[in-house]
């Protein structure tokens, strides 16, 4: 058994929560609070959450994590 990590991220938009809503629609779990900060290149806000999953298989650095 593994323990996945992910961190999602997204400009502030609706597209954020909706990326973080399939995930755990998917069954990944929320770990820890939310981020945002502003992203000085493009000029806007930008979230980020930490989402984990527990899996049966052996963690390999091949996995896509999205897909698990």
């Amino acid at each position: 058994m593994s323990t996945l990590y992910r961190l999602l991220t997204e400009d502030d938009t609706s597209a954020f929560c909706h990326k973080v809503s399939a995930a755990l629609a998917k069954g990944w779990v929320l770990h820890g609070p939310p981020t945002y900060a502003f992203d000085a290149g493009s000029g806007v806000m930008r979230c980020g959450q930490a989402v984990t999953k527990e899996v049966e298989a052996a963690y390999s650095p091949d996995m896509k994590l999205g897909e698990q």
